[in-house]
């Protein structure tokens, strides 16, 4: 009998010091309650994801490898499973190798390598790393065969995929004919949705056909635009899950005889998502959405030495779920909310965003912008008509001036206090289609809800609303009013322009987005869907024709804002964050 301890640690990229202490740590604790085996996740010691710090400061792998030796005089009386970097040594293989160091009484009984290298989405690792030629080799402890994977190796399995593999070869059918009793897997798998029920499904597969046991280890946090749910769990012979970690934190969980506590998962997370229908039921995604923002605005802030936040409050959905997570994240007392009203901004929207900062008890300021903004137009009226621009009053102009201040006013509050960082609000579908302003409202050090669409966005807050401990902090008013960024007047109806009039329905755009990003549709395509929409609205074929084109065409001149939207964290099935989606600024996509 067995007592192992799943390690799910929170490392720091490039951080060896801070790491190796968690590591150490880790392992003291693990002594303590007299354990056999402590696994630690892929690249533990690295930090992941690393980028290109270890490819231009090398002696980063030197200081790894120095630590490593350290840990490893720590292991007396117990085996510990370690991922780091291995330099391959070897001028025409790639510089390293993705490793985990088996330890065992003071000595390093096992290097394992990891063979698949995926280079999709997220991914980089054949960028770095050189691929596995050998499956690895056993080790024994107490009578118990351990057989040892990295992350992707367990995600080729040829018959739970079938005709989806992406490898030529089963890393785990090779790991086989060494009969293990026992699967090691460590790993540093990214939260997304849907992901859950398929690694779920995966893994107690694998364990009741080759009748294993089966341990995943994941690494906890958030590192540049990517969450880490962490939720690492064992599965026996049976493929039962007998063990299963906190998700959306570190965590110390210990199995006896590869059973221990099983941890509840945020509500609906391992509910089969079905990608081959788009539809607006987000109520399956709404709590591992919510804890996923949560995860990474504290460590963003956290990590990078931040520890408050300035937003705009406008009075808008965006603005609101913003300054909840932030709250949530942070804690109240950290959280600036500054109304900047113009002339044209509404009594309601004023009124709201005092009404939602007092419900959170964050700070609040309310600084007029009227006098300010005239005084530029002004200016740009004199330096217009010096250069003959004639339509200044009828372009952007105007409305981007006002968006530009506000975020100067933030970046201003910003720098006279120390820790403090301001919040660009923009959501997923309006960064899509370009309806944000570039130093306006996409500008700030940190960007929340940058994967999530306006339709999840409001089921977010209603959500939030009945989640959290204190109800109802989004006014109602704000969830019934229709989107708009105040800046301008429709001139026929006497009220500021809501962002459907000037773009389209968020439930049309949300859905041309899905398909965009899940089925790969283009302009032809869309022109024969059946749009979800439809079966709710009357659509005439030209008005349907005139979204789809504008679509497009915003969609195409937004390529160049993606590239500077401030970091923040992928959530959706797919996204446009760079971490994920490189489209070139110079293309065109249709």
């Amino acid at each position: 009998m067995n007592k192992i301890v799943l390690a799910q640690i929170n490392p720091i990229a490039g951080n060896i010091e801070y790491n190796s202490q968690i590591i150490k740590e880790n392992i003291k604790k693990a002594k303590e309650e007299k354990a056999d085996l402590i696994i630690f996740p892929e690249l533990a010691i690295m930090g992941y994801p690393f980028g290109d710090i270890f490819m231009r400061h090398k002696t980063i792998i030197n200081k790894q490898i120095e630590e490593l030796n350290k840990i490893t005089h720590l292991t007396k009386n117990i085996t510990a499973v370690i991922g780091f970097a291995e330099p391959t040594e070897d001028s025409e293989k790639k510089p390293y190798y993705n490793s985990a160091a088996v330890l065992q009484n003071g000595k390093i009984i096992n290097i394992v390598r990891k063979k698949l290298l995926p280079n999709y989405c997220e991914f980089n690792d054949y960028r770095y790393f050189e691929p596995a030629k050998e499956t690895s080799e056993i080790f024994e402890l107490n009578g118990e065969k351990f057989g040892i994977i990295v992350c992707e190796d367990s995600f080729n399995d040829k018959l739970f995929f079938k005709n989806e593999c992406l490898y030529q070869t089963d890393p785990i059918e090779e790991l086989m004919k060494h009969k293990p009793s026992t699967i090691i897997n460590c790993s540093c798998s990214p939260t997304r949705n849907g992901k859950e029920y398929i690694k779920n499904a995966l893994f107690s597969s694998i364990a009741k056909r080759y009748k294993v046991n089966y341990i995943y280890v994941n690494q906890a946090g958030y590192a540049d635009n990517l969450a880490f749910d962490g939720t690492s769990r064992i599965y026996n012979k049976k493929g039962e899950l007998t063990l299963r970690a906190k998700s959306f934190e570190e965590d110390f969980a210990i199995a006896v005889d590869f059973k221990g506590k099983i941890e509840n998962l945020p509500k609906g997370m391992d509910k089969k998502q079905d990608i081959s229908v788009f539809n607006l039921n987000y109520k399956n995604d709404l709590e591992r959405t919510y804890k996923n923002l949560i995860l990474a605005i504290k460590d963003y802030f956290g990590k990078n030495g931040f520890k408050k936040a300035v937003l705009g409050l406008s009075g808008g959905l965006d603005s609101s779920v913003c300054a909840v997570l932030l709250a949530d994240a942070l804690g109240k007392d950290n959280v600036w909310g500054i109304s900047m009203p113009s002339k044209i901004t509404s009594k309601e929207s004023k009124n709201d965003a005092k009404e939602l900062a007092s419900k959170l008890g964050i700070n609040f300021l309310e600084i007029p912008l009227a006098e300010e903004i005239d005084v530029l137009k002004k200016m740009l009226g004199n330096t217009f008509s010096q250069i003959n621009t004639e339509k200044f009053e009828k372009s952007t102009t105007i409305e981007n001036l006002q968006a530009r201040l506000r975020a100067t006013l933030l970046w201003s509050v910003s720098n006279e206090h120390k820790q403090m960082l301001p919040i660009a609000t923009s959501d997923k579908s309006e960064l899509y289609i370009g309806y944000a302003t570039i130093n306006g409202d996409m500008s700030g050090g940190y960007a929340p809800i940058a994967d999530v669409t306006k339709t999840k966005l409001f089921a977010l807050a209603d959500f939030l609303n009945k989640y959290r401990k204190e109800k109802n902090a989004v006014p109602k008013a704000i969830l019934e009013k229709p989107p708009g960024a105040e800046l301008k007047i429709n001139q026929k109806t006497g009220k500021t322009v809501c962002a459907e009039e000037e773009n389209m329905p968020y439930e049309f755009l949300d859905e041309l987005i899905w398909f965009v990003e899940t089925k790969g549709f283009g302009y032809e395509d869309f022109l024969n869907h059946k749009f979800y929409y439809e079966t709710k609205h009357k659509l005439s074929r030209e008005q349907k024709e005139e979204w789809i084109k504008k679509f497009f065409w915003k969609s195409h001149c937004a390529v160049y804002k993606w590239h500077i939207l401030p970091p923040s964290v992928i959530t959706d099935s797919h996204s446009i964050n760079l971490a994920e989606y490189r489209q070139p600024i110079i293309s065109k996509v249709n």
